[in-house]
């Protein structure tokens, strides 16, 4: 089973702080995955970007190992796992599963057609499964307490709770653990608004994949059923504060460089259309311009394996 730390979404740092201050329950999540699914090796792919979070998870499975709790018998049971870390190679697309388990048998890290999916076919060509890290810090209490005190959480479309990140441009940033249902409103106004006292424009919701939300979208609750429902991704939960001031134009044109750079090239639509968008943006003086922008996109959209495209 793979750990996926490759939290690369601007703005997003909530894998970055369980990874650093609570390495231990992201190491118990993985080790009770690893026991349901009958697995007996874990590898923690964590972004090179976070060298404090690298350090302090081999710290703690160096810590677990010599109490017991990993190694050929797992506290003393019939059960045995492993856990190491792979520093990633600072690629935005290496956060899809597929291209992340490319990276780990040193290929490039390219995303691959599905079917077959890695449940089936993953790492070495064997089952492998995937989870994020928040996913997995949620196991440990979940046993503990048992499903129904998490499932008396949230919504019927998702139940429990979700860390929220607001960036700098709020009044109050940082990590916020929200109930499911709890309208995204609520999560700004807990966050003071804009900082320094300035009104938002918008926000940016889930990283450039995301959504960007006008004030008038804000009372959708925070709920991936939800929110699927009117189009919006919620993703990873990180939330950007976009001020009256901001320049959308120059905005756009930011994404789609980042979308040049990141792009795995492995999907044609999406390797040459961001190309070509930028180069239709820098060029929108005419009046057909956006049109061809527009369809552009809806071809990158149809044509591309993966979310990034």
């Amino acid at each position: 089973m793979v750990v996926n730390g490759d939290e690369g979404d601007p703005g997003s740092f909530i894998d970055r702080a369980l990874l650093e201050y609570d390495p231990h329950a992201v190491l118990e999540g993985e080790i009770l995955c690893g026991y349901a699914v009958g697995s007996t090796r874990g590898i923690i792919f964590i972004r090179s970007e976070y060298p404090k979070a690298i350090i302090r998870m081999r710290e703690a499975i160096a810590a677990a190992r010599a109490a017991g709790i990993l190694g050929p018998s797992v506290l003393g049971s019939s059960f045995s796992f492993e856990a190491s870390v792979f520093p990633g190679l600072g690629s935005y697309v290496c956060g899809e599963e597929t291209a992340m388990l490319n990276t780990l048998e040193g290929m490039r890290g390219e995303v691959q057609i599905r079917p077959p999916y890695p449940t089936i076919e993953g790492l070495y060509g064997k089952p492998t499964v995937v989870n994020n890290v928040e996913t997995l810090v949620n196991i440990p209490p979940i046993v503990e307490h048992g499903p129904e005190t998490y499932a008396a959480l949230g919504t019927d479309k998702s139940k429990g709770t979700k860390v929220t990140c607001l960036n700098h441009g709020f009044a109050r940033p940082g990590l916020l653990e929200v109930e499911f249902g709890i309208t995204l409103r609520e999560v700004i106004e807990a966050a003071g608004g804009g900082a320094g006292g300035q009104h938002l424009a918008a926000v940016v919701l889930g990283g450039p994949m995301g959504s960007i939300l006008l004030p008038e979208e804000w009372d959708v609750p925070v709920c991936y059923g939800a929110m699927a429902e009117r189009g919006i991704q919620l993703g990873h939960g990180g939330l950007v504060a976009i001020p009256e001031s901001a320049d959308f134009r120059g905005l756009l044109e930011h994404w789609l460089e980042f979308m040049m750079d990141e792009s795995c090239g492995k999907c044609v639509p999406c390797r040459l259309g961001s190309q070509t968008a930028w180069n239709l943006l820098r060029d929108s003086g005419r009046p057909e311009g956006q049109s061809r922008l527009e369809r552009l996109l809806e071809v990158m959209e149809q044509g591309s394996l993966c979310a990034f495209g």
